[in-house]
């Protein structure tokens, strides 16, 4: 039989972290916090005030962090759009609500999402691109990318109902939504 470690307290972890003097240490936990994928400050700083460590530690650390670019809300918030976009297509709406989420400012976020919007396809005058077009490309992404799941049920009212739910709770207007399928879901599948 091993012996094993005892357990620490989660109580009495924090309470060695509060003691915590160096800030190497808090930059140790902040750099495994980071390692899994980009975070804003706020989620870091939350991360680490929820570890225990001292509120003077930490805003050091992430001033530090900021200045050598390993923090930047700006690059967190495009990065996030463009994986979310790439990944799992939302809505201006339910991206605006993950960035807050984050902590991202929200003036960052009305920066982050007008570029979204100047990347995506033109409106339909020809002329400047639309929030319109870009949640309109990103539903159309959604769609195709569930297009076999839809393709399953047969019963186009159904088939239907199905994709207005699925882009409803990924954060599409019923405008947008309309539209989408408009395009998308009232011709049978492959049949274009």
């Amino acid at each position: 039989m091993t012996a094993r470690t005892p357990r620490i307290d989660p109580a009495e972890r924090r309470q060695r972290r509060a003691a915590v003097e160096d800030p190497a240490v808090v930059m140790a936990a902040a750099a495994a916090f980071l390692s899994v994928r980009p975070r804003s400050v706020t989620e870091t700083r939350r991360r680490l005030r929820h570890l225990g460590y001292r509120h003077d530690l930490i805003d050091g650390v992430l001033e530090r962090l900021a200045d050598v670019g390993y923090l930047d809300d700006e690059g967190f918030a495009r990065a996030w759009v463009e994986s979310r976009d790439r990944a799992r297509p939302r809505g201006a709406g339910a991206l605006r609500q993950e960035l807050t989420l984050k902590g991202v400012d929200r003036a960052l976020i009305d920066i982050v999402l007008a570029e979204r919007t100047g990347e995506a396809e033109t409106g339909l005058d020809g002329g400047q691109p639309t929030r319109a077009a870009s949640d309109g490309a990103a539903a159309g992404r959604l769609l195709a990318r569930k297009e076999v799941a839809l393709a399953r049920e047969t019963d186009p009212r159904k088939r239907r109902q199905k994709a207005y739910a699925l882009l409803a709770r990924n954060g599409f207007s019923p405008d947008i939504i309309a539209a989408a399928l408009g395009r998308e879901v009232v011709s049978e599948p492959g049949l274009e």
